[in-house]
């Protein structure tokens, strides 16, 4: 079962290493495709540079410099049934591109597989899956790792 999914791409900096719309509405669906109860319609990603990512980690997180993904959930639990043709919004995925780039090669990761793991980091964490805990840590990697598995990533976690 595919989702019928809408990925709003939004390209605010310029990385050579960043995945083509299609590529990024793929991986994003592979995680949605996951959760067949989501009444989930829309996403939106947004690529920023690492001005664009500080400001926002530390307006939202409280955290001084740019980060790799950023997620904002919609608020679609207290929202009324929405009229048929209105997307439901799942949120919004910020990725600092520079940011990914330079983990990639300090981690000597390939870059494609390094966004994958961030697209579905952050399309998790729309979902409500969480990393603040060890146990809710561990059920988010494993996802992460069954989802990029089947599509030939290898573990982002493995030393």
């Amino acid at each position: 079962m595919s989702a019928s999914i809408s990925v709003d791409v939004q390209v605010a900096s310029e990385v050579e290493s960043a995945p083509g719309d299609d590529e990024i509405q793929s991986w994003v669906t592979s995680v949605v495709d996951r959760f067949p109860d989501a009444a989930v319609t829309e996403v939106s990603v947004r690529i920023v540079d690492e001005g664009e990512g500080r400001e926002l980690n530390e307006r939202f997180r409280g955290k001084d410099g740019a980060t790799n993904v950023l997620s904002f959930p919609a608020d679609n639990g207290d929202s009324p049934e929405l009229p048929g043709g209105v997307p439901r919004s799942l949120g919004d995925i910020v990725i600092c591109g520079p940011v990914v780039e330079r983990e990639a090669g300090e981690q000597q990761k390939a870059a494609a597989d390094h966004w994958a793991h961030m697209l579905v980091h952050g399309t998790l964490h729309l979902l409500g899956y969480d990393h603040e805990v060890s146990e809710e840590a561990e059920a988010m990697e494993s996802m992460e790792r069954q989802i990029l598995a089947a599509r030939g990533v290898a573990d982002p976690y493995a030393t």
